[in-house]
């Protein structure tokens, strides 16, 4: 049953070793969840197998996107001349984000792979956008390196942030044809310093997360700007279910300048949709224990209010490590009371 929006007595309580994955698979890192109608929860990883479907306790229900995962990794040269690792066989060049629309179809962003591939919750594809070719650097045409996408449910309409080498958010319809652009590169309102995630705010809004600049930002479908709210590195949101009215906001950690100090970034921020602060989640520094945050970078919720965290913790910390190794990169909070 859906359950209202968040208080102040709200309490949330972190699921320990929630995600049971099967020995053989391996993560590398959570890059991205989502969470459908049946609370069936999705996750976009940079492993062996792209993308795992949970049950709400934990168990893995599907898997898919690799039809060979035993058959170790390779490296592959992106479109801008780096040299990669990417396990073989696999259907993404580099795992970004994933959202699933009104009709529980997903949509998945390839940020190397400069497309956005919407299919069925079984992986059979049903659209592509992007040519798979980058756009200029800076150019505002589709895409260059996007980063997240949210449909309309109301129109099926589809919004990209294209993000780590534009600054741009693209409009299509739900045919794939685009519709209009907006923003550019800055600090002032509408303009963007890497918009990384993208939510509808209600039916006729969206929200963005306007990473470096650390704020979010409302706009209209159209592009108008309506509001902005100031989040540490904001860097994932999404809208809670049903009756639930509030804005669920993932905040990544300070510069390595800043390392070590506590209350920076590495929590969850439950909002309201007047950008006040209702609820968080996550300690004042992070760390793998289960009430603690590495490096977040998606975040979802179901009908129980609970929520779920991916972090490219691989990337941030456990790739630094000595030697390196894979970290905590997948969570779960449950909403305990309130």
């Amino acid at each position: 049953m859906a359950v209202g929006p968040a208080t102040a007595e709200t309490v949330y309580e972190p699921v320990p070793y929630w995600a049971k994955i099967p020995h053989g698979i391996w993560l590398k890192e959570a890059t991205s969840v989502a969470v459908d109608s049946q609370d069936r929860v999705y996750v976009f990883n940079r492993g062996n197998m792209p993308v795992l479907v949970f049950d709400r306790d934990g168990n893995v229900v599907d898997m898919w996107g690799n039809e060979t995962p035993f058959a170790g990794t390779e490296l592959f040269e992106d479109p801008y001349g780096n040299l990669m690792p990417r396990w073989k066989g696999c259907r993404f060049a580099r795992a970004h984000a994933i959202t699933v629309d009104r009709e529980d179809h997903l949509w998945l962003v390839d940020d190397l792979g400069n497309r956005v591939t919407k299919t069925d919750r079984h992986g059979a594809a049903l659209l592509t956008l992007g040519s798979g070719k980058p756009s200029g650097f800076q150019s505002g045409e589709p895409f260059n390196r996007p980063t997240d996408v949210a449909i309309s449910p109301v129109t099926g309409d589809v919004f990209v942030t294209d993000g780590y080498r534009n600054s741009r958010v693209h409009r299509f319809d739900a045919e794939g044809r685009h519709v209009a652009s907006w923003g550019e590169p800055g600090a002032d309102p509408g303009q963007f310093s890497l918009p990384h995630n993208v939510a509808m705010f209600g039916d006729d809004a969206v929200i963005v997360c306007d990473r470096e600049n650390h704020r979010v930002q409302v706009f209209s479908l159209d592009g108008d700007f309506l509001a902005t709210w100031h989040a540490h590195k904001a860097v994932a949101v999404c809208a809670g279910r049903g009756e639930d009215t509030n804005v669920y906001v993932a905040e990544q950690g300070p510069p390595p300048v800043q390392h070590g100090v506590p209350n920076l970034g590495h929590r969850i921020r439950v909002m309201d949709r007047e950008g006040r602060r209702v609820a968080s989640l996550g300690a004042d520094l992070p760390g793998e224990e289960p009430d603690r945050f590495n490096w977040l970078h998606s975040v979802a919720v179901d009908s129980e209010g609970s929520v779920y965290a991916a972090e490219v913790s691989y990337v941030e910390v456990g790739s630094k490590e000595t030697p390196p190794r894979e970290m905590v990169s997948l969570r779960k909070w449950r909403r305990a009371r309130g």
